[in-house]
């Protein structure tokens, strides 16, 4: 039985597919990883169904915001595309990404595929009523959908799925952080597999400096700067989500590793704001779970820089947080322990794995 999968992005697509005909987990057996402005889903996937023998027997497909409507993995249908429409204005850069390819594959491969939605908000969906909620009256918070959503739900599972495997020890894997650090940045509070906090809210827009993403800014700076630039809030939320962050700080378009080589003051001092907001959430998150167990650093920034975990968790000692240098300069991609032998918290490097959590959805609604 072959399963795909479907991670797609704004401009790029993983595609993975797996073998489903054991009794254990899905096993993959081939990967696809597109990129560019051009990317046309119809085109991309008559191109994979051309190598394939037979249809696959069931779809994952990576869904960003599924509200409060959508928080287990669910069988698509026309009613649920519709909900995933709706959806649309709370994550109008994910969402419509994700319906193209959607339509594309429901398209070629018909009944009796089964098509489900895996949604990067379902992770977070029990967080507890004070980290899930803003200090805002009903009717203009809960009642109105304006809660925290959480969102890199299947990379903080794959994460946390990893470590456990690792520390089989802990019971649920204990307490554990988990940072995933990419063009998009998010970190998560997970209390013996209960994810309890995470730094994304609303949008992806809250939380971690990320690649040109503000992160956290005072609501306020959102009319003062529609004032100051003539511009529609929408405008302005654009510019926070696309002209801000490591970016739009350097003025460059350099990554993290780049920026850390880069002397230039403006350079250091976006590495230095990245790394400083990454250990404000670290030690908010101690404080949340009483102490952790383990640290876990994945995606393409957290598995291959080591400057910004050396700088992340500097002053941490404290909390019994100790890097082995050597281990964390020659990790770069794989999974490894970098703390020191006498840390009192783990800190591992694990490969974030959306596509094998997509998979499990995938066989689990066959």
């Amino acid at each position: 039985m072959t399963l795909l999968t479907i991670n797609s992005g704004s401009t790029s697509v993983k595609l993975a597919l797996y073998d489903a005909s054991g009794s254990g987990e899905p096993r993959r057996i081939q990967d696809e990883h597109h990129s560019g402005h051009a990317l046309e889903a119809p085109a991309v996937l008559g191109a994979l169904a051309r190598k394939l023998p037979a249809a696959p027997r069931a779809i994952a497909h990576r869904i960003v915001h599924g509200g409060i409507r959508f928080v287990q993995p669910t069988r698509i249908d026309d009613a649920v595309v519709e909900g995933i429409e709706a959806l649309s204005p709370l994550a109008p850069l994910h969402n419509p990404v994700a319906l193209r390819w959607l339509a594309a594959a429901r398209a070629l491969w018909g009944a009796p595929c089964v098509h489900v939605g895996v949604f990067d908000t379902a992770y977070f969906h029990n967080l507890p009523r004070v980290a899930a909620e803003y200090a805002l009256p009903p009717e203009l918070g809960s009642a109105r959908g304006v809660r925290r959503y959480g969102f890199h739900g299947l990379a903080h599972e794959s994460l946390w799925r990893s470590w456990c495997a690792l520390r089989p020890d802990l019971p649920q894997g204990g307490r554990l952080i988990t940072l995933q650090l990419g063009g998009g940045c998010s970190a998560a509070a997970i209390d013996h597999g209960q994810p309890v906090d995470t730094s994304m809210g609303f949008s992806p827009l809250e939380g971690l400096v990320m690649a040109t993403r503000s992160g956290d800014v005072d609501a306020a700076v959102v009319p003062y700067l529609q004032r100051q630039l003539n511009q529609s809030p929408d405008e302005v939320i654009a510019l926070l989500n696309r002209a801000a962050g490591l970016a739009g700080v350097s003025g460059t378009d350099k990554n993290p590793a780049d920026l850390s080589a880069d002397p230039a003051p403006q350079s250091q001092f976006a590495v230095e704001l990245y790394c400083y907001r990454l250990r404000k959430y670290l030690g908010a998150y101690l404080a949340v779970l009483g102490g952790c167990d383990g640290i876990v650093f994945g995606g393409g920034v957290g598995e291959h820089v080591p400057q910004v975990r050396t700088r992340a968790l500097t002053n941490l000692a404290w909390a019994g947080i100790a890097l082995d240098e050597t281990l964390n300069a020659a990790a770069r991609g794989g999974n490894a322990c970098i703390s020191a032998a006498g840390s009192g918290v783990r800190v591992d490097v694990i490969a974030s794995d959306e596509e094998s959590i997509l998979a499990r959805a995938a066989a689990a609604n066959c």
